[in-house]
């Protein structure tokens, strides 16, 4: 069985950083491409960043040059660094994978950009 597990989340002031992470089971882990999308309230759910098996990284323009994705297929981890943080990076941040054709998602972690 598919699981994802967030962690990291929290309050952090305007210009602050935090990391997020993902624990993956179920899957061989370094085989597959991982995403990290956020919903912030009364908003879609968006695609944030993506990291392929290969390490290939994607990034909306909203979070270039501040986010990085990265993996540890040791620790069947992935997280996202998020420097210099604006208010409107307040969301809650998911992971995702596709695995047979499939979506699955973890429950979320709350990240809260605020003074």
């Amino acid at each position: 069985q598919v699981r994802l597990g967030e962690s990291g989340g929290g309050l952090v002031q305007p210009g602050g950083s935090l990391r997020v992470s993902c624990k993956a089971s179920g899957i061989n882990f370094r085989l597959y491409a991982l995403d990290w999308y956020r919903q912030a309230p009364g908003k879609e759910r968006e695609l944030v960043a993506s990291i392929s098996s290969d390490h290939n990284t994607y990034y909306v323009d909203s979070v270039q040059d501040r986010f990085t994705i990265s993996r540890d297929n040791t620790r069947r981890t992935m997280y996202l660094q998020m420097n210099n943080l604006k208010p409107e990076d307040t969301a809650v941040y998911y992971c995702h994978t596709r695995h047979q054709g499939r979506d699955f998602w973890g429950q979320g972690t709350q990240v809260t950009v605020s003074s």
